[in-house]
This record gives structure tokens, C-alpha cells and sequence, in this order.
């Protein structure tokens, strides 16, 4: 593939809800370019970028590809993102290197969720739109009535640039608004003709309405208009660009990818109407040594900087690490500077995906893209650059993560691999996290969804030969008490030779939530001698790990030491630490002990008029509502909720508003369990531990 000067490239983004025909669409294109031979089908698993197993098994898009090829003098690098919440972080990673985007609509199916959310989210990042509505060759589908749909739902200004000749299943073609040409498909081929007579008053009423949105690119084309009632293509070509550019208008595309129907349109959209990385501006970092602010060119000859955006791990060629160039230019085999990391990286060979296949390259210039194997350190997210001169680009903001599984090898000889292979490929997605909790003894993995966790799992297995098994999570509950008692702790052990004594007196208090644990030194006299306090501390301490009800920790406690007695021989730091323990223990039975729970603060976003049923369901989880306040054209509700009754909130919370609601959390405080529901909660810690000595 040749080198592209910057003002030459494009890339473009594809978003949009799941099945809404992205995958296709992006297989069109690369049909239609010339990259590939035959046009693959996601249904038979013969796609480019649904090229991973799980993917094919799945029928849908699960990670990010990447996708160039080349339209005339342009080269164009197409990033194909998933649709499905669960992958939202690869959508992420693609709006972070995008300069524009295709939100792509189904007809049939209308504005998704997920489509909503996308093209909100690539607004707020200032990125060019262009609308393709696809799957105009299924049936119960209508053009005009999926535009309305767009303008309404997302907020935009909709203008078609081609409109379909016939319909659902009589779809032929389309006519090219700006050229006033028809493009007639056969047999996957295109041809170009008059517009059919039929269509002459439906593309003059679509033709007006996309000259009136190109005059209002600046007063020389509006004054023109307004004299000759008329724009020539090329000034509606230039206007049009403007106020794309500028966000007053979204282009919009009849397209059917699995028909070849309308993509050379789209593709004469994407490079007529989206901008040059030159055109998208500087990007702007920190020195990493000063924290200084610095601003890069999209130049060939500045310095480099480059921002890497996905990594994967190939079974042969090891970690491949995807990465855009935003200023300079960077060499194959020469040095990088990873400034995120403060380490130096070797760049091996360059690559760029052609197909399903890798091509070498000596460069890649300011604003392209491509690949490398083998960087040592470098993650997503990271930047290279000339150690020389340094900058640190910002980063990717990731989703955080809202569902979590406890998850365990199936044998023995998997338990060494789990770790290493959950780090690999938390590695390929960061939104991928893992930990071993020392409380309950469990390796928990957290992701953004239920179907994002399956796709790691069977991912463990597939690539690492792990097979796992998993579960909810276990809660870490805890003991405290409800009221103070005064407790003696008296060890004494004569065995012939030398004795054990120890005694203490102990006032064991409740504290308020949050407080911990406090030891308090109040002896006087001598009674316990100073240099055994330390062990009664010890002794005390040690036996808040285990507390009388089901085993949980004890937190939220004052232990005073106030007197006690020792014996002259036979008293040792041993002695007293058993004597503090038989202290807290007896304190315990005495001062009713209580199990806590621990509480999270919620917080969902949700559109308006479903904030009655989230503050519903959160009430039913035990919820307690602290507030509501608006954002947006949403809502956002923050409550209290126990950890133990969030298990499957994502799912939940899905299903409940149609996929419109999104929720993070974070742990507040403990509370006492309810006592109805408490004996099963102890009943079930004792059974636990009783099949775990068996």
C-alpha cells in the first residue's frame, strides 16, 4: 500500500447498535476498493473483521478492527467497532483515533441504543457525522420515515446525498443527489445512468433540501442561491463539506452492503465530506519531564508522536500492538520512547492489514496508521514518541467496569496458568480487570457486561487452553457488636516445667461505622507490665479476623486494656497474646454480636421518563435513594444499595430500560444485615466452611 500524505487520509469510525449492519457495510467498502476478491457474509463467517472465533460463533462484532484501503489517491482507515454495550471500550479506543464517523442505522430497526449513545459521544468530541442508513433491501423498511427517526432521536440535521431507487425487496439502486446521477447494482456490479423519470419529483424535493443546507456554508453560496435558486455540484459539494465540518449537518447514505447498493456513494461521502487528519487540527499533550503543554502538527517532519490504540496477541506473531502517528514520522527497526512509561522500545517491522493479511511498510507518516509486533512495554493507550523531545498525548478514557464473576480453574493444573493468562488478555482489553481478594480467597474477574465476561472465558480456553469455571462472587460481610462489656481474658497452663500465664481485663466497645479497629493502653500501676501490652494487642488483633457468627472480620470495635495481673516466671509474650484473645472472644459471645453487610453508592443515568421504574427497582434491591438530579436529557439517580443485591444489576438494568441506562458504583460503608435475613447468610458461611474441611 503507498505512502498518503496526510491530507489524503481519512479515518472514519463505524458506530452503531449491534446488528445494524456495520460488519457488512465495512465488507462492502473493502469489496468495492478492490482489497478483497469475493464479498464475505457474517452469517457464513467469511468477513474480514469478524475474522475472531468467538466472533464468527457469535455473529457479531467483538473487538475493533482496523480496515484500510484505498479510494483513488486516498487511502482511508476504516475502524469497524463493536455495537453491543458489553464492548464499549473498543468503540472507546476507535473514537479516540477517529476524525469522523459513520453512524450507521438500521431501517428496519430504527435508532439503537447503543447508536444513540455513539453518536452522542462522538458529538461531544467535536468529530464530523455522516449517516448510513443500511438494510434498505429488507422489508418493512422506509427512507424518508428512518431520516425522521435520526433527526428526531439523535438530535441532528439529517440531509440525504443519495436516495434508494426502488424498495425492500425491488431495491436496484441509488441516485446520487450531488451528481444527479442513478447507480443502478447487478450481479454485485454498478452502473451509472439517468435518473428514472418516475423518481424526477422525489429528487428534486431531496435536492432542494440538500442545496438549502450547502448555501448555508457562507454568505458567497447563500447570496448565489438566493439569486439563481440553484447550486452547481461543486458548490454544493464545497458547502456541503463546511457545515459537516462544522457540525450543523449530518450527510446521510441509502445503503444495502450485503446488495453492493449505494457504497460507492458513501465512500465518495467519506472522502468528500470527512477531514484530513491536517484538517482535524493540532493534537496537544504535556512534556512528561516538565508537565508542560505541548502542541504537535500534523507533519511528516515534526516530531514524533504517536498514540497506540489496540493491542492483541497472535498465536505467532506474538503482541501486536495497532497505533496512529500524529506528528512526525516512524521508522521500521528504529527507535520510540515510550513516555507514558518512561522505557525505550525498539519498533520492529511496520504493518498494515490488507484483507486478512499483513503487508510491510518502511513508514508510516503523520496521521496513518498501522501496526508493529513485539513492543515490549507498550499497552493501550500509551504514547511513543523521540525521547529527544518528548510529549504525553492523552490517553483513552476507558468504561468502567460493572460486572463482576469469581472465577477458578477447573483442574489443578490450570490454577498456575489462570494468572498469566488473565494478564495477557487484560493486556488486548483493558477493560478487562482481575484480582485475587484475600478476604474470601477468590480470583474475581470484572468486565463491563455478562456477554463481555463470557467472551473472556471462552477466550482463557480457545487461545490459553484454560478451562475455568465461574460464579457470583462471594460478599465480605463482617461482625461488630452492639454494646460494651468489660471481659476478663485468663490464660494459665502449668505443664511440670515452666508455666504459661497471662490475664487481662478488657472493655470491648461499639464504635461508630467507618471507625476500624482501636486499642487503648489504659493500665496503670504495673498491673500488666509494659513490655507484654504489645502482645495483648497482637492476641486481640489476630482474633478480629475470625469473628464468633460465621467467621467474617470484626471491625468497628474500641478494646481498652485496663488491668490484669502477670506471674513472675511464668508470664510471656505468648501467655498474654492468648490472654488477649480469650478476651475479645468472651467480649463477642457477651455483647451481641451483629453481621454487616457492605453498602455501595449507585449511580444510574437513565433517560426521564424511566426514572420512576430504576427508582422502583432499586428500592426492591434494598436501595436507599439519596437523590435525583438531571444531565442532559437524562436523569441521574444515586442511591445506596447493598453489594449483595447488585449481582446482576447490568443485565437487569438492561433489560429494564431497553439498554438506555448505564450505572457505575463504588463502596461506601457498612451496615447491619437485616435480621431476617442474617441466619441464612451465617447458615450458609458455616456449611461453606464445613464442606471445605471435608
Amino acid at each position: 500500500m503507498r505512502v498518503h500524505g496526510s491530507d489524503r487520509l481519512r479515518n472514519v469510525a463505524l458506530i452503531g447498535h449491534g446488528q445494524s449492519g456495520k460488519t457488512s457495510l465495512a465488507e462492502a467498502m473493502l469489496y468495492a476498493s478492490g482489497v478483497t476478491d469475493r464479498l464475505g457474509s457474517v452469517e457464513a463467517g467469511t468477513t474480514v473483521s469478524d475474522a475472531d472465533p468467538e466472533e464468527v460463533s457469535r455473529q457479531i462484532s467483538i473487538c475493533l478492527s482496523l480496515l484500510p484501503f484505498e479510494r483513488g489517491e486516498y487511502k482511508i482507515n476504516l475502524l469497524d467497532t463493536p455495537g453491543y454495550a458489553d464492548f464499549a471500550g473498543d468503540v472507546a479506543c476507535g473514537l479516540r483515533v477517529a476524525d469522523g464517523v459513520v453512524v450507521v442505522v438500521d431501517a428496519a430497526s430504527g435508532v439503537g441504543v447503543q447508536t444513540e449513545r455513539y453518536a452522542s459521544e462522538a458529538a461531544e468530541r467535536g468529530l464530523p457525522r455522516l449517516l448510513a442508513i443500511t438494510k434498505l433491501d429488507k422489508e418493512n423498511t422506509d427512507f424518508a420515515r428512518a431520516l425522521e427517526e435520526v433527526r428526531k432521536e439523535l438530535n441532528c440535521n439529517p440531509v440525504a446525498v443519495s436516495i434508494p431507487i426502488g424498495k425492500e425487496g425491488d431495491l436496484r439502486g441509488v441516485v446520487d443527489l450531488i451528481k444527479g446521477a442513478a447507480y443502478t447494482v447487478s450481479g454485485e456490479k454498478e452502473t451509472s445512468g439517468p435518473v428514472p423519470e418516475e423518481m424526477a419529483e422525489t429528487v428534486e424535493e431531496y435536492r432542494r433540501k440538500l442545496i438549502e443546507a450547502a448555501a448555508e456554508a457562507d454568505d458567497e453560496l447563500m447570496e448565489k442561491y438566493f439569486e439563481e435558486d440553484t447550486l452547481s455540484p461543486e458548490e454544493i459539494a464545497r458547502g456541503l463539506r463546511a457545515v459537516t465540518l462544522a457540525g450543523k449537518v449530518m450527510p446521510a447514505a441509502a445503503v444495502a452492503g450485503t446488495k453492493m447498493v449505494g457504497v460507492q456513494a458513501l465512500l465518495d461521502c467519506i472522502v468528500g465530506n470527512l477531514p484530513s487528519p491536517a484538517e482535524a487540527g493540532e493534537i496537544e499533550g504535556v512534556n512528561p519531564r516538565t508537565d508542560e503543554p505541548v502542541k504537535r502538527e500534523c507533519d511528516p517532519q515534526a516530531p514524533l508522536s504517536a498514540l497506540v490504540f489496540k493491542t492483541t496477541a497472535d498465536p505467532y506473531a506474538g503482541r501486536l500492538s495497532y497505533f496512529r502517528v500524529y506528528s512526525g514520522t516512524l521508522h521500521s527497526d528504529a527507535p520510540a520512547y515510550n513516555s507514558t512509561r518512561g522505557e525505550r522500545e525498539r519498533v520492529g517491522p511496520l504493518l498494515v492489514p490488507v484483507g486478512r493479511k499483513h503487508e510491510g511498510v518502511p513508514q508510516v507518516t503523520a496521521g496513518d496508521m498501522a501496526l508493529v509486533a513485539k513492543l515490549h512495554a507498550s499497552l493501550t493507550g500509551d504514547t511513543l514518541c523521540d525521547e529527544s523531545d518528548p510529549i504525553l498525548l492523552p490517553g483513552i478514557e476507558l468504561p468502567s467496569a460493572v460486572f463482576s464473576v469469581a472465577i477458578r480453574a477447573k483442574s489443578r493444573a490450570d490454577e498456575d496458568k489462570v494468572g498469566s493468562a488473565l494478564a495477557r488478555l487484560s493486556e488486548e482489553d483493558p477493560t478487562v480487570r482481575f484480582s485475587l481478594n484475600p478476604e474470601t480467597k477468590e480470583t474475581v474477574l470484572e468486565g463491563l457486561g455478562d456477554l463481555h465476561l463470557e467472551s473472556v472465558v471462552s477466550r482463557l480456553q480457545r487461545k490459553y487452553g484454560v478451562e475455568v469455571e465461574t460464579g457470583a462472587p462471594k460478599v465480605a460481610y463482617r461482625e461488630t457488636i452492639r454494646k460494651s462489656v468489660r471481659v476478663q481474658g485468663r490464660h494459665k497452663k502449668q505443664t511440670g516445667g515452666r508455666g504459661q500465664f497471662g490475664d487481662v481485663w478488657v472493655r470491648v466497645e461499639p464504635l461508630p461505622r467507618g471507625s476500624g479497629f482501636e486499642f487503648v493502653d489504659a493500665v496503670k500501676g504495673g498491673a500488666v507490665p509494659r513490655n507484654f501490652i504489645p502482645a495483648v494487642e497482637k492476641g486481640i488483633r489476630e482474633a478480629c479476623q475470625h469473628g464468633i457468627l460465621a467467621g467474617y472480620p470484626v471491625i468497628d470495635i474500641r478494646c481498652t486494656l485496663d488491668d490484669g495481673s502477670s506471674h513472675p516466671v511464668d508470664s510471656s509474650d505468648m501467655a498474654f497474646k492468648m490472654a488477649g484473645s480469650l478476651a475479645l472472644r468472651k467480649a463477642l459471645e457477651e455483647a451481641e454480636s451483629i453481621l454487616l453487610e457492605p453498602v455501595v453508592q449507585v449511580e444510574v443515568v437513565v433517560p426521564a421518563d424511566q426514572m420512576g421504574d430504576v427508582i422502583g427497582m432499586l428500592n426492591a434491591k434494598r436501595g436507599s435513594i439519596l437523590g435525583m438530579e438531571p444531565k442532559g436529557s437524562a436523569q441521574v439517580v444515586k442511591a445506596l444499595v447493598p453489594i449483595a443485591e447488585m449481582a446482576n444489576y447490568a443485565s437487569e438494568l438492561r433489560s429494564l430500560t431497553g439498554g438506555r441506562g448505564q450505572y457505575s458504583m463504588q463502596f461506601s460503608h457498612y451496615q447491619e444485615v437485616p435480621p431476617h435475613l442474617a441466619p441464612g447468610i451465617i447458615a450458609a458461611a458455616k456449611q461453606e466452611k464445613e464442606a471445605a474441611k471435608a
